[in-house]
């Protein structure tokens, strides 16, 4: 039964409908009894930790680029190893990752001491431009990502800052509403001045072909191949030793039998606490995380659409309660949204086509991991040699 449950899909679940007026009437004052025990997936929050060394340089990098010029005072950088959390001081962190930056001397005011800056590195430079390339080559993704945050959403309209907040989630470029926004009045209307909190996004004109959900287009897929018309539903996929009791068992195979409700379609008509509402909810998470680079959105974040996406505020138990299909991640002690049939151990398989812009990054940094590997090999040879000559000048 447990092998069963691991992996299925709407169409291996026997029919249940004799009892779903039944289910209906049970489901809202059922759905707080429910609980589902929290499980470790230690895969899972690997996926996590193998990013985390070249997040935090990428976090450094930002910096530097985020200051006018793209250059700053290297003592300044050392003051802000808190808010960037980087667990070393900033010396130590430029000598493990060798290739970011150059030094230079220069001063801070006129007349002042000089004092050691740093400014990208020719290296640095490179990968900025063929990050730039990488954003042009998939400008039409981004125009469609946006469109679609913007269909899901209550009155099709969201806050410019809080869309600039997740652009590294969802892959859109630093400046995408100074310059990719403006590219495409048929789509977007930028109301206000980003940054001052009261500048929105709308949306021009719906798109039919974005309004289709990543679980719907794989049930066309699957209608294509088959011959048979397949119904849209969502893929559970637990990990192996993790036991779900018989209550909740077939409160989710009861729930698995409802209609799919696309994120794209009007539910003003639906009461916040129906099955179909829940249905609804459990759509747009999955079509979020879809959408995102990663397949994983910090909690806090998705926290911050709960209006916009008309989440309850109590949201993030869906990602227990559909532990199938989500995993909430306690790694680093931020809890994250991950979405699961998009892993294969911690190993991304859904691979977004930005994905590609981390894989330089990382190609960059390693770069730079074997310059120092191959500087402290040929130190230590040194260091070797030089003992044994003053061992033999001692012997003589």
């Amino acid at each position: 039964m447990l092998a069963r449950w691991r992996s299925f899909s709407f169409n291996q679940i026997s029919n249940r409908n004799a009892h779903a007026p039944f289910f209906m009437l049970q489901f809202v004052s059922g759905i707080s009894s429910l609980k589902v025990v929290w499980k470790k997936d230690p895969k899972l929050d690997q996926a996590i930790e193998n990013d985390k060394k070249w997040r935090v340089c990428a976090r450094v990098v930002r910096e530097v680029l985020n200051e006018p010029g793209q250059v700053i005072p290297l003592r300044y950088l050392d003051k802000r190893r808190e808010r960037l959390r980087l667990p070393v001081k900033i010396e130590t962190f430029l000598a493990q990752n060798p290739g970011l930056f150059d030094r230079y001397k220069d001063r801070i005011r006129p007349k002042a001491d000089l004092v050691t800056f740093l400014r990208p590195s020719d290296r640095l430079n490179r990968f900025l431009e063929e990050e730039k390339i990488i954003y042009q080559e998939n400008e039409h993704l981004a125009v469609q990502k946006l469109s679609k945050l913007l269909m899901i959403s209550k009155h099709r309209v969201l806050s410019a800052d809080k869309l600039v907040e997740v652009k590294r989630d969802f892959g859109f470029p630093n400046d995408f509403l100074v310059n990719l926004v403006p590219k495409y009045p048929e789509y977007f209307r930028l109301v206000g001045e980003p940054g001052e909190g009261k500048s929105f996004l709308e949306l021009v004109s719906w798109n039919d072909e974005f309004a289709k959900s990543v679980i719907q287009k794989r049930a066309d897929e699957e209608s294509n191949l088959t011959g048979i018309k397949a119904r849209p539903t969502f893929t559970w996929k637990l990990p192996a030793g993790f036991f779900l009791k018989k209550e909740m068992r077939e409160w989710i195979l009861d729930w698995m039998e409802l209609p799919y409700i696309s994120p794209y379609e009007d539910v003003s008509h639906l009461e916040s606490a129906s099955p179909e509402m829940e249905k609804r909810m459990v759509g747009v998470f999955h079509e979020l995380l879809s959408l995102s680079i990663y397949k994983r959105i910090p909690v806090p974040i998705l926290g911050k659409f709960c209006e916009d996406f008309k989440f309850s505020n109590a949201f993030s138990s869906v990602f227990t309660r559909h532990s199938g299909i989500f995993y909430m991640s306690l790694k680093g002690g931020i809890r994250t949204a991950m979405l699961r049939e998009a892993y294969k151990g911690d190993q991304i398989i859904d691979c977004d086509p930005l994905l590609t812009i981390s894989d330089k990054f990382i190609e960059l940094l390693k770069e730079g991991w074997q310059q120092r590997e191959e500087e402290l090999r040929k130190r230590g040879e040194n260091v070797h040699r030089e003992i044994l000559l003053m061992a033999l000048g001692q012997n003589n």
